[in-house]
């Protein structure tokens, strides 16, 4: 167990029980094409409606274009902690209209396939943060993002460092006790001891 992993209501795979958001990665540490392509497939493999597929990454390893174009897009406070992440990766949904009606299924799907990489990361030593705070129109433009396709979030991935060489605000962040909502506030189920809601 390591300090931040989660204490849980109930057993959860360790997986998920050690999975956490580090903002303090290794600068010097690079993914290998072998951990990389481990990476995408657990991403490919996801769930999807239809087996639609929704979803495309912009993947850019630390130092090459596509790295700088999506860390450029961040929004000032995640660029000054992502830099130094081995691996950046834009997740982007393809939109559908049925009917003239925008359908949410891209995104949900798209988000599931981010979760698996997340937990692939994890099974592979490494750690992963996903982020909204970045500026989609400026990654569009920059990576030539094609109409129909909608940035939803990016990913810094890679070997976690030290608290100590995060600025001192992030610091305080990275080593905070990691918290949950309560089961009883979150889950409208009677196993969890509260009944499910009632309209007047």
């Amino acid at each position: 167990m390591s300090p931040h992993t989660a204490t849980t209501a109930a057993a959860v795979h360790p997986l998920l029980a050690d999975r956490w958001s580090p903002r303090s990665f290794d600068a010097a540490h690079t993914l290998g094409d072998e951990e990389l392509a481990t990476l995408l497939e657990a991403a490919r493999w996801a769930p999807s409606a239809y087996n639609a597929q929704p979803w495309r990454f912009l993947v850019g390893r630390r130092g090459d274009t596509t790295y700088l174009r999506i860390l450029d897009a961040l929004v000032p406070f995640n660029r000054e902690w992502a830099r130094t992440g081995s691996l950046l990766v834009a997740a982007v949904a393809e939109e559908r209209v049925e009917n003239g009606v925008l359908q949410h299924g891209p995104v949900y799907d798209t988000g599931l396939s981010v979760a698996q990489l997340v937990l692939q990361a994890e099974a592979l030593g490494l750690h992963a943060h996903q982020m909204s705070g970045f500026d989609a129109d400026a990654l569009r433009t920059s990576l030539s993002v094609p109409d129909g396709f909608r940035p939803l979030s990016v990913v810094a991935v890679g070997a976690p460092a030290p608290a100590d060489l995060l600025p001192p605000k992030l610091r305080e962040r990275e080593t905070a006790v990691r918290e949950r909502r309560p089961g009883t506030e979150t889950f409208f189920a009677h196993t969890w001891g509260t009944p499910l809601p009632t309209r007047p």
